[in-house]
């Protein structure tokens, strides 16, 4: 089996998921540097309301099991081209 369906897949799935996390997004953010550095601050609060919780999560949560699944794909596909060692050179440019 290829891997590059399911990660294109993937990739487009996480794409949207977080694309409508962030765009139904009603936070704030704010960075304050200080001298030492031990005393610089980052604080991200995301709150997404309504129908972008659902299908963002549900999204984002597809494209990770996809990623993982062309992960699988591809490790399954490299060990079996190392078991095959006689294969011609056409094959595994396949």
């Amino acid at each position: 089996m290829k891997p590059d369906r399911p990660l294109i897949f993937s990739v487009l799935c996480l794409t949207f998921g977080l694309g409508v996390i962030f765009g139904y997004c009603n936070g704030t953010t704010s960075l304050s540097t200080a001298y030492p550095f031990s005393g610089t601050v980052l604080h991200i609060n995301i709150t997404t309301v309504g129908v972008g919780v659902l299908g963002g999560v549900f999204l984002t949560a597809l494209g990770v099991l996809l990623l993982v699944w062309a992960f699988v794909a591809a490790i399954v596909s490299q060990v079996g081209l190392m078991m095959d060692s006689d294969a011609a050179p056409e094959r595994l440019l396949e």
